[in-house]
């Protein structure tokens, strides 16, 4: 049996959630303020000293909030216990097809990650650079009926750290691209030949990471009523 891929979390955060995250959890709990709140979140000092420890020395400029979305998330991802769901090749293909999985009810951690098969799933993170492949996504409740998903781009072994995306709302309805062609399909040359997917835009990421949702409540069903996964 193959070695379990490490997640983002295990690459950089394991000795930092150990030494930092309970001080952090216990000025929530002081706080008596709700773990999901972003802005209450990056009130508290032991927050800003972390994202400024975690900052290089020549800064991140725009990509601040990207560094306050990675931490956010990480945190949660901890305090939930590090939940992570390894999809298969056959849920990753269903998870990027025309028709979404269908809506299911059952219970998903508060925080957790969904790692994908690797290199199946690509973006153009920034402009007119080169696609990343999406390792993965951290997935967050952020209310009822809302969803903070935080794409994981570009890790490979011979790169320090990996590009983050965050799309946050509700699922988006009536979603479709601009030039009329199918959600997901890719769009680098020869991709869909070789069988790859493409992620355009934010909207297409928080479709994406609803889509989770739905495999991940599907697989606590099954775990709740006994039955064999499928």
């Amino acid at each position: 049996m193959a070695d379990a891929r490490p997640t983002p979390f295990d690459l950089v955060f394991p000795s930092l959630a150990e030494e930092r995250f309970p001080a952090i959890e216990a000025a929530v709990l002081a706080g008596n303020s709700d773990p999901r709140d972003r802005d209450a979140f990056l009130m508290l000092r032991e927050v800003v000293q972390l994202v400024r420890d975690l900052r290089p020395d020549e800064g991140v400029g725009e990509g601040m909030d990207q560094l306050v979305a990675l931490v956010h998330h990480v945190w949660l991802f901890w305090r939930a216990g590090t939940p992570t769901l390894t999809l298969t090749l056959p849920e990753t293909t269903a998870l990027v097809a025309p028709a979404p999985p269908p809506d299911i009810e059952g219970d998903t951690p508060p925080a957790w990650y969904a790692q994908l098969p690797e290199r199946r799933i690509w973006a153009e993170v920034v402009p007119g650079s080169a696609h990343e492949p999406l390792d993965g996504c951290f997935i967050a409740r952020a209310g009822d009926d809302t969803l903070r998903v935080l794409g994981v781009f570009g890790m490979r072994p011979d790169r320090m750290g990996f590009s983050v995306v965050e799309a946050a709302g509700a699922r988006p309805r009536a979603l479709g691209r601009e030039d009329a062609s199918p959600l997901f399909q890719s769009v680098m040359p020869g991709g869909a030949r070789a069988g790859l997917a493409s992620i355009v835009g934010t909207e297409e990421l928080l479709e994406l990471g609803w889509r989770a949702h739905m495999i991940a409540a599907a697989h606590s069903a099954t775990a709740r009523s006994g039955a064999a996964p499928e």
